[in-house]
């Protein structure tokens, strides 16, 4: 939709306030409602956010050991773009207009610290080479009975899921909670993400879904909406749901797989398929996927961001800490999908459900173009067994200490994103490894329980 269109129906329509949202550095929604003048004057001319969304944490603690903004600054206001062509209506809030924005016009935080300003970078670069990103991310998440007044004042114990038992694709499950699955389907159809499938995964409450694939920067808009969408829907039956990646140790963590394809930049040509091949897969997709096992010990806190996160990367319960790769195998960290023109891709089994999509979506792009950039040989063979035990090819750090110390360090992080978002980026890695609490057993489920 043009621009004039989206403004032509906002005067029309009978509202007067606008939503609008950025996203902080954990992927978290920070937001405001504004008054519909208010929203057309800052169409051309943007609108003053206070920076304190880059400067505190997903508890809204203030960093320490930010540069960018601090007490030192005085926390003054970015100026913010509104995204014209994230409009979309909120169906759920009597259809009250909505729009996402970032930072790139303000040189203070663009290269530093706006993670979509980051996103439309390595998306240009992208295009510079020849070509158009195609990607989608996939959630997995548990959703438990209750209000989030409720399930705090218990402490976080007792948490009862809305459904019990084990019941992986269970077509009886779903129907237990038909209202729910039935708004989730419908609900983020209209509100512009399309789900391509939903359906129970293995554990108590959980629910897995394919946001439908699209342009990358489109992708993560969407994918950081639905994670707010979904626990928007939830409030509205009586639910929480989280996106923890890993709420239990007894039980399998929560995904957040990012399926990824190059195309010619008119989208006619996967550039990843080679009907000549054996494998289906072309050159340029080996280089790719060469890349993403280069890069990935370099760059894991973007697809790791949280203590909680090294919990899942275990080595099991369908969550890899090998760097392995496998044709249509589940149990390695790269998941080459050889198939049709239409259908070959990469799918990433990395990240989970904890991520900014933003960065998760930026980092895997980059890695990718770095391999194809630079050339890289696959010389790791395919892994065609249990790719969790195969720890000869190399092994992700195992905790976000050692990851964000290794990509603070990294020569590679830095080519990839800049310096300034890399010592930004990582400093604030830092400050979530400090907030651990070795005297609570919940802190971690009062931390990102809900927020994340």
């Amino acid at each position: 939709m043009k621009k004039q269109e989206i403004l032509a129906i906002i005067k029309a329509g009978n509202f007067n306030k606008i939503k609008f949202a950025v996203a902080d550095i954990d992927g978290v929604l920070r937001g405001k409602y504004i008054h519909k003048d208010k929203f057309f004057n800052a169409v051309d001319n943007g609108l003053g956010f206070c920076d304190v969304i880059f400067g505190w944490d997903c508890a809204d603690k203030c960093y320490e050991n930010s540069e960018i903004t601090g007490w030192h600054t005085g926390y003054p206001d970015a100026k913010a773009e509104i995204a014209m062509e994230t409009f979309r209506q909120i169906p759920w809030e009597e259809n009250t207009p909505f729009f996402l924005g970032d930072f790139s016009n303000d040189p203070k935080y663009a290269d530093a610290v706006c993670s979509r300003t980051l996103l439309k970078r390595i998306a240009r670069q992208s295009e510079e080479m020849g070509f158009k990103p195609i990607f989608s991310q996939e959630f997995e998440w548990f959703n438990f009975q209750g209000t989030p007044s409720e399930i705090a004042a218990s402490n976080y114990t007792d948490l009862q899921p809305i459904t019990p038992g084990m019941f992986g694709y269970s077509i009886l499950r779903s129907s237990l909670n038909h209202a729910f699955f039935n708004d989730l389907f419908e609900l983020l159809q209209q509100f512009d993400i399309p789900l391509e499938g939903m359906h129970t995964e293995t554990g108590p409450g959980v629910i897995e879904a394919t946001v439908i694939y699209d342009d990358i920067l489109a992708a993560a808009d969407k994918a950081l909406l639905f994670k707010s969408a979904v626990k928007e829907i939830a409030y509205r039956h009586n639910f929480v749901a989280t996106f923890m990646a890993k709420w239990n140790k007894n039980l399998p963590g929560c995904g957040g797989h990012i399926h990824q394809s190059l195309w010619d930049l008119d989208k006619k040509q996967n550039l990843f398929f080679n009907s000549e091949s054996d494998t289906k897969m072309s050159q340029t997709m080996q280089y790719y996927i060469a890349g993403l096992l280069k890069c990935l010990p370099e760059i894991l806190p973007m697809f790791a961001p949280n203590p909680n996160s090294y919990k899942r990367l275990c080595g099991g319960d369908w969550a890899p800490r090998t760097l392995t790769w496998g044709i249509d195998n589940r149990t390695c960290a790269v998941r080459a999908i050889p198939g049709s023109e239409k259908s070959t891709r990469i799918e990433l089994r990395v990240p989970g459900s904890d991520t900014n999509a933003y960065l998760a979506l930026g980092a895997s792009l980059a890695a990718g173009l770095y391999g194809i950039k630079n050339k890289l040989p696959l010389e790791i063979a395919p892994t065609t067994g249990n790719g969790y035990l195969e720890t000869g090819k190399g092994v992700l750090p195992d905790s976000l200490e050692k990851a964000t110390k290794k990509m603070a360090e990294s020569e590679i992080a830095n080519e990839l994103f800049g310096e300034a978002f890399v010592k930004h980026f990582t400093l604030t890695r830092e400050w979530e490894c400090q907030q651990s609490d070795k005297n609570d057993s919940q802190w971690e489920l009062k931390r990102y329980f809900e927020i994340i």
